[in-house]
């Protein structure tokens, strides 16, 4: 059964957007039971977890004798063993494998460059001015991706590892009002979010971090 590393506690502004979440779905949508280890803080930094994850983070995966950090790499290696996440043709894996690190490259550093100023700084005297320059390279992605999905479903043929990964980049944004300016791109992360596997997975990580939240 794989294990999955994450923190024991974080800040209630990270209820539900820890990137273990991307890991906990993609299970989910596999049908594969895990268990999970739970680390403090200060364990991250220790010369045992960093062996595993030279960086400090979460998450980590052991599955089997293997042990992965970096969310894209652990949904693919988990779509070598589940269709659903990675399809079997090479065509169809090549799609699923390019959007998967679009999710990860072209889209989430500047999506979570905007969501860290509106959250964290802008109380900062520099976040006035900094504002128009990342909304406007991240409404500039929103808008590629939402021209994209015109006549489809998903991102890459059927539901894939990449509508996971790019789901949580998006959802960075949540309550902001960016993504809702895109019709296409906010019916396809509504359309993923509706499904149960991802439910189950926030319901999860919700009752872990903070009990008495209820999965919005």
């Amino acid at each position: 059964m794989p294990t999955l590393t994450t923190f024991r506690a974080v800040p209630s502004f990270a209820v539900g957007y820890v990137r273990d979440l991307r890991v906990r779905w993609a299970l989910e949508e596999a049908g594969e039971p895990y268990d999970v280890r739970l680390i403090g803080f200060e364990e991250k930094e220790s010369p045992a977890y960093r062996h595993e994850q030279p960086f400090a983070q979460v998450p980590v995966l052991q599955d089997g004798d293997m042990t992965l950090f970096e969310t894209g790499a652990i949904l693919l290696h988990l779509g070598e063993r589940f269709p659903v996440l990675l399809p079997r043709d090479p065509d169809g894996r090549a799609q699923v494998t390019m959007w998967a690190f679009a999710a990860l490259n072209s889209v989430e550093p500047y999506i979570a460059n905007l969501a860290n100023l509106v959250v964290f700084s802008m109380e900062q005297p520099w976040a006035a001015a900094q504002r128009p320059v990342l909304e406007e390279i991240a409404l500039k992605r929103l808008g590629q991706v939402d021209d994209w999905l015109a006549g489809r479903d998903y991102l890459a043929g059927d539901f894939s590892a990449a509508d996971i990964l790019m789901t949580t980049v998006v959802r960075l944004l949540d309550g902001m009002g960016y993504v809702e300016r895109f019709a296409r791109l906010t019916a396809w992360r509504d359309r993923c979010t509706a499904r149960p596997a991802y439910r189950k997975a926030l319901a999860a990580q919700v009752a872990q971090y903070a009990p008495e939240t209820e999965a919005a």
